[in-house]
């Protein structure tokens, strides 16, 4: 068994990220050179008081500045009306020197979510979630920026070698940000993937036939007879045990002896979201 060490990749990824920022490739737009030409500049919108959010928008900003790219966080009070958050979406959308645009999940129930992301430029969404960008993934078009977490996990088994090619692919839960694009972006590296969810029927069953393993469903559903002998497998959730112990979907003491490569939980898929949304950050779109 072999551990994907999502916390070292990202560093690695991070370093990467942070050249490209300061040299970019030919004909890319953003620059930080002494000449005071643009660099990324990705802000954050922030409504409300979550602690879970909070940590999540400043560890999004200490990478950020990690990596050269300009950070900028708005925040706004619970209860603030939704038309003044998407008018400031819309300000942001016009301002040149705002190259990506980020609203922090969830949003206070008088604010429609799904209004939010439509209102955000698709050139500046860099969580991969406006319908145009999720409408040319599933086309099979270059989207503007992939979602952060799939992208995220495809980074992670590259660094490893793992090829994806021929392999089936089972991905645990539909969700718009995690399972439904993972999905779409397996089929594009020629995996043959099939997805499960809360009414699937003989989920075992399944699951034993996966090369590839990808859950993401926030509770304790991976176990060690359900996996195939040498599978890769991928703990997307995370949360609280009865003992407050952070642990993932996948049993991991009794999955891990069976399967090939497996994430922990925490210091897997965590870091590579990151690394992967300062991946899109560090894009400019004009």
């Amino acid at each position: 068994m072999n551990i994907l060490d999502g916390k070292k990749t990202s560093e690695k990824i991070l370093e990467r990220i942070k050249k490209r920022v300061s040299a970019p490739l030919a004909g890319e737009v953003s620059r930080s050179d002494a000449g005071g030409a643009e660099i990324p500049h990705l802000v954050v919108i922030l409504v409300g008081d979550n602690p879970a959010s909070k940590v999540y928008v400043r560890n999004k900003q200490k990478a950020a500045e990690k990596v050269g790219i300009k950070s900028t966080v708005i925040e706004f009070d619970s209860n603030i009306k939704e038309q003044i958050l998407l008018d400031k979406i819309i300000e942001l959308n016009n301002d040149n020197t705002v190259t990506g645009i980020l609203v922090q999940l969830p949003l206070p129930e008088q604010i429609d979510k799904n209004k939010v992301i439509l209102t955000i430029s698709p050139k500046k969404d860099v969580d991969g979630f406006h319908p145009e960008n999720v409408g040319r993934l599933a086309i099979g078009m270059e989207p503007y920026f992939y979602p952060a977490t799939p992208q995220g996990i495809l980074m992670l088994l590259d660094e490893y070698n793992i090829t994806l090619e021929g392999k089936h692919a089972v991905v645990i839960g539909r969700s718009n940000i995690v399972g439904k694009p993972m999905a779409q972006m397996l089929l594009k590296r020629n995996a043959t993937v099939t997805i499960c969810h809360s009414h699937t029927p003989n989920l075992d069953e399944i699951i034993k036939t996966a090369d590839i393993v990808v859950s993401a469903v926030g509770k304790k559903i991976v176990r060690c007879k359900m996996v195939k002998k040498n599978s890769v497998v991928i703990d997307v959730g995370i949360f609280k045990d009865t003992n407050g112990k952070l642990t993932g979907d996948v049993d991991f003491d009794i999955v891990s002896p069976t399967c090939g490569f497996i994430t922990p939980v925490p210091g897997g898929v965590g870091p590579m979201t990151i690394a992967s949304l300062m991946y899109n950050a560090s894009k400019v779109y004009r």
